[in-house]
């Protein structure tokens, strides 16, 4: 199996980068991307780990960008975690993100929801990348959420009381800052953002390489749909299980969405045309 997607604590997923690689390994996994969003922190452990335990690891990211005035994710694979456009981005990202949590903390104090501090969602982040799933953590700690679905519904979906939207790259300066990297550009689950195929077509003007057509919350004619699309514009396929964790997503498993050893040979051809 070759899954193309994945989080860890270093963004908002439940394991370690240990942990993840462990489990891939348990699940006959051959080969998994770690693609936490908006950092490469945890590809240095993910490496260490993979080698142990016989999983090839894609060093990726997730990149949260704008298209049309909404938000889309760029996910980027096989680049270089020690780049320094990556590395001034992480810088950038990390700042603005902690400055949205400290807002949406105080609208949570604001409505009366007693014992949400930061510093709980520092410590639920573990101190990395901060995101609404750490703060709804912390809800569901203090008795405010029944669960992480409920937490959103009631607080931190777009237009909830403690929801604060935040700056984001464009699409294009996403799949630019990829290709800085060294890695290939594919836009996530477009599906669950409504990508269009006038929209795709945008995107591969700018330079995108594939779609992830193949991810757990696109149906069959979804799948079918964006694979057409990427092939009528010249993109590539991904395919990924978008895992967090069982806490997080009870219903999710790592490699549930499975991308195609050849399928995979294209796209790392293509990384590699790109590197030189």
């Amino acid at each position: 199996m070759i899954d193309l997607h994945s989080h860890t604590v270093h963004s908002d997923g439940q394991r370690t980068p240990e942990d993840l690689l462990g489990e891939a390994a348990a699940a006959g996994l051959l080969v998994l991307a770690v693609t936490d969003h908006d950092t490469v922190s945890g590809l240095g452990a993910a490496a260490a780990a993979a080698a142990t335990r016989g999983v090839r690891l894609v060093p990726g990211i997730e990149l949260s960008c704008e298209l049309g005035r909404r938000e889309v994710h760029v996910l980027g694979h096989f680049l270089d975690p020690g780049s320094p456009a990556l590395a001034r981005l992480a810088a950038e990202m990390g700042a603005e993100r902690r400055e949205r949590m400290e807002r949406m903390v105080a609208r949570a104090k604001d409505l009366g929801l007693s014992g949400v501090s930061f510093d709980r969602v520092v410590a639920c982040s573990g101190g990395e990348v901060l995101g609404r799933p750490h703060l709804g953590r912390v809800l569901i700690d203090c008795g405010h959420a029944r669960s992480m679905k409920d937490a959103f519904e009631k607080f931190l979906r777009p237009g909830g009381a403690l929801y604060v939207d935040r700056r984001r790259p464009s699409a294009a300066q996403g799949i630019e800052l990829v290709h800085q990297a060294g890695g290939t550009a594919s836009v996530a689950h477009p599906g669950a953002n409504e990508v269009r195929r006038g929209e795709l077509r945008i995107l591969a003007d700018a330079g995108l390489d594939a779609v992830e057509a193949d991810h757990p919350e696109h149906g069959p004619t979804q799948v079918e749909a964006y694979t057409r699309w990427a092939e009528e514009l010249g993109l590539l396929v991904t395919a990924g299980s978008d895992y967090h964790g069982p806490a997080i997503q009870p219903d999710r498993k790592l490699g549930a969405r499975s991308l195609p050893a050849e399928r995979f040979a294209m796209l790392e051809e293509r990384a590699r045309r790109l590197k030189t």
